[in-house]
Order: C-alpha cells, then structure tokens, then sequence
C-alpha cells in the first residue's frame, strides 16, 4: 500500500531528529541524504532547522549565559526563523505545482492555512514527542514527573495521529477540487530595513 505524505512526512522528521541527536550539538552540519529535487529533502531540511532551533531556545534559557552569546545566539534564532519560513514556502510551492492541473470545484473551499503550515506545525509536533518521551524514560527524575510527563506524551501521540489525519484529508480535498490553496508570502516588516523603523531611521 502506498504511504500517505503525511507517513513519509513523520518517517523523515524522525530520521532528521535521530540524526541530529547523534551528536547533539547546534554545530552540527547537516547531511541531508535525500535528493535536492525531492520533498524529503525539504521535510528533512525542515524538521533539521526545527530541531536546531528548539536546542537553541533551549539554551538561551540559561539564566547564567553570557550576555555576548546570548546576543549571538538571538541572531542565529532570527535567521533560523528565516529559513523555516522560507521551507514553509518551498513546500507550499511543491503543494501548488503538483495540484496546479487539478479542476477546482465551482463549491470548493478555502482552508484555513496552507498545507505546509500544517506540515510545521507537524514537525515540531514530532520535536516535541521526541524531548516528552526522553523525559519519560528518565531515571533521575520522579516517579510523579515521569507520570506527569507520560500524560502529556500521550496527549502529543494523538494529537500527531489527528494532525496527520487532517493533512492528508486535506491534500485529498485539494486533489479532488473541493478545497483549493492559496498562499500568502511572508511580509515579516522587522526583518525588511525598509519597513523597520529601527533599521530605515539610521540610514
């Protein structure tokens, strides 16, 4: 049986989130083993930007980092912001090629978001179900903690079955015409040094 997108989707999010974890580290530098022109190497891409920034917010949380580093580190969650929504956009531009030839539906709706800001939402919900799961299988930790944290990985568990379920009824209704995309590009004014005041001020 073939494997629906949003199962290939979660198998490469899983393989992105091992593989970072090999090594654990934000400096890591990626390998990607899917082709450059295939969606697996977007959705890897993706949830390995995702999971580097995930330790970054992690750790500039210390409230005993430096002031220096956390600055720098500021900067690296800013581009890493970029990026993810630049491979936001890529996915919803592969959605958009392989639906272009699709005859929507004179009924057809608009859904809420994209597709892949839904994809998002799914790769840090696979972030997020690998980081609850370690803190179950800890052993330096409470049982009360563990039981807490156990409540909650299975909250993620079926809000990844029902996400997962959503998306692909929704490519389903995209395929068929009875729901049709459209895609609004991002206009993030603090990044642009004509629409932000701090920045076009100093000129």
């Amino acid at each position: 049986m073939e494997l629906t997108f949003t199962q290939i989707a979660n198998r490469v999010f899983n393989q992105a989130i091992d593989d970072y974890h090999v090594k654990d580290s934000i400096d890591t530098p990626i390998n990607n083993p899917y082709d450059r022109e295939s969606i697996e190497n977007r959705l890897y891409l993706k949830c390995w930007i995702d999971t580097v920034q995930w330790h970054f917010e992690d750790i500039i949380r210390d409230p005993h980092i430096n002031p220096v580093d956390a600055l720098q580190l500021k900067r690296r969650i800013d581009q890493s912001n970029q990026d993810r929504t630049d491979l936001v956009e890529q996915i919803d531009s592969y959605f958009r090629t392989k639906y272009s030839q699709v005859q929507v539906l004179p009924d057809a709706r608009i859904n809420t978001e994209s597709p892949a800001w839904a994809v998002d939402r799914l790769s840090i919900l696979a972030l997020k179900i690998y980081h609850m799961r370690e803190q179950v299988n800890r052993t330096d930790a409470s049982p009360e903690h563990i039981e807490k944290c156990q409540q909650k990985l299975n909250v993620l568990l079926e809000q990844q079955v029902d996400l997962s379920t959503a998306i692909d009824q929704l490519l389903e209704d995209i395929e068929a015409g009875r729901k049709y995309m459209k895609v609004y590009r991002q206009m993030k004014m603090y990044n642009d040094p004509a629409t932000n005041p701090v920045l076009y001020q100093k000129k």
